[in-house]
């Protein structure tokens, strides 16, 4: 499957544009951002495609004393594309990503996760 950068980076924002107002207020300090692929070590702790990471203090983690960097949401392109056959799949499988992701940055664990379908 191919889809250019610029394509890619359109199905991330959409899916961002999808979310209630609500959340986008609470993610005020998050970057989100499309990269080709993740570092290779990063695959082989995670012993397989990666296909996005977030990297960051969930919010259900934060002191209100604590001075915090912008937290990064990383979407990986080409494992993505590696995966999916039709544009479809590919615009379902940023959607569920993107979502995956923010679920982390609200404190969500892998199980609460794939409980929610992400």
């Amino acid at each position: 499957m191919h889809l250019s950068v610029g394509q890619f980076r359109k199905l991330v924002a959409e899916a961002l544009d999808e979310l209630p107002d609500a959340f986008h207020e609470l993610m005020q300090n998050v970057e989100v951002v499309v990269e080709e692929h993740p570092p290779s070590e990063l695959e082989d702790e995670f012993e397989g495609l990666v296909l996005g990471l977030y990297q960051g203090v969930p919010l259900n983690r934060r002191s209100v004393m604590d001075m915090q960097l912008p937290d990064k949401i990383s979407i990986y392109r080409r494992n993505i594309l590696r995966i999916c056959q039709t544009p479809e799949q590919v615009r379902e499988q940023v959607r569920q990503t993107v979502l995956h992701e923010i679920g982390h940055h609200f404190g969500m664990d892998e199980s609460q996760l794939r409980d929610a379908g992400y």
